[in-house]
């Protein structure tokens, strides 16, 4: 490997299992101590044993990010253990799907918790921790990639808990960018595509090959965010890419298009032709995954 990353602590949450784990091996593969973080203890053990291993550096944390006093107990562990934090990778999550009619208000509950609030509150920690270094004259070369999704920047029916929490994570990252430059800070967003159990029925006729190279390994989603991760990156801030298999594409996010200015108050009546005429003249919406 390369050492793009060495000795640069990075914090991955979710990081038992899945896009999460392979994020924490790749890391360490190119030099970084890494926090692994999942509120499976069992399988943050196993991951740190693996990177061990391979010769690199880990801590577990099973930190619940979602929880504030959890989040600042995760950034409290990487600087406790290594004595700096350069990268945060926000990558916690789960699946509550139902359609909107069936979908109960414990789902939408637990599925914008985990993934919105469990990027906001370690992102928020990790920023006051940055602050902090830059008031005493030490200024980060920090990053931070936080997980949207597909579903987040298109939607997807049967997903609207989870589809609005990453379409706010997006939102988030944008406005994060902004804010703490200053601190010396990127924030960038990647959009998986990958097999994980959390993805496994939406994959399933997917097969894995045989041989050749499978395009939903998790592993292919790491090698952008190590990259995210690393100093080189640091002219790269408050974007959203896409992954997958070895594609790898920036999101178009919403933008201003056409527009009428009439110069005073419209009358309701006016606006169904003023309506269609900005329709006419903008490009058609990508379709939402799932619509028919």
């Amino acid at each position: 490997m390369s050492g793009l990353c060495q000795d640069r602590v990075v914090v991955v949450t979710g990081a038992g299992r899945g896009i999460g784990r392979a994020h924490a091996l790749a890391f360490a593969a190119e030099g970084a101590p890494v926090v692994v973080n999942d509120v499976d203890g069992d399988a943050t053990a196993g991951v740190v044993a693996e990177i061990a291993e391979l010769g690199g550096k880990a801590v577990a944390d099973t930190s619940d990010v979602a929880d504030w006093a959890g989040a600042r107990e995760l950034i409290g562990t990487a600087v406790g253990n290594f004595g700096r934090l350069d990268v945060l990778v926000n990558n916690a999550g789960f699946l509550r799907d139902r359609m909107l009619v069936n979908l109960g208000e414990d789902e939408w509950d637990a599925v914008v918790r985990v993934h919105l609030k469990g990027h906001f509150a370690p992102l928020r920690h990790a920023a006051e921790h940055w602050r902090a270094e830059t008031k005493a004259g030490r200024m980060p070369s920090a990053r931070v990639i936080n997980t949207s999704s597909g579903a987040g920047l298109l939607g997807s029916v049967g997903q609207g808990n989870y589809s609005a929490a990453k379409a706010g994570i997006a939102g988030l990252t944008v406005v994060a960018a902004a804010e703490l430059a200053r601190y010396g800070v990127t924030v960038n967003a990647i959009a998986p595509a990958a097999r994980t159990r959390m993805t496994e029925a939406v994959f399933a006729s997917m097969a894995r090959p045989a041989t050749g190279f499978d395009a939903m390994a998790p592993e292919n989603v790491s090698p952008l965010v190590v990259w995210l991760g690393s100093e080189e990156s640091g002219h790269v801030t408050g974007r959203v890419f896409e992954v997958e298999g070895g594609k790898v594409s920036l999101a178009q996010a919403w933008r201003h298009g056409p527009a009428v200015d009439k110069g005073d108050r419209w009358d309701p009546a006016e606006l169904g032709p003023v309506v269609a005429g900005l329709l006419e003249r903008a490009p058609e919406p990508e379709p939402v995954y799932g619509a028919s």
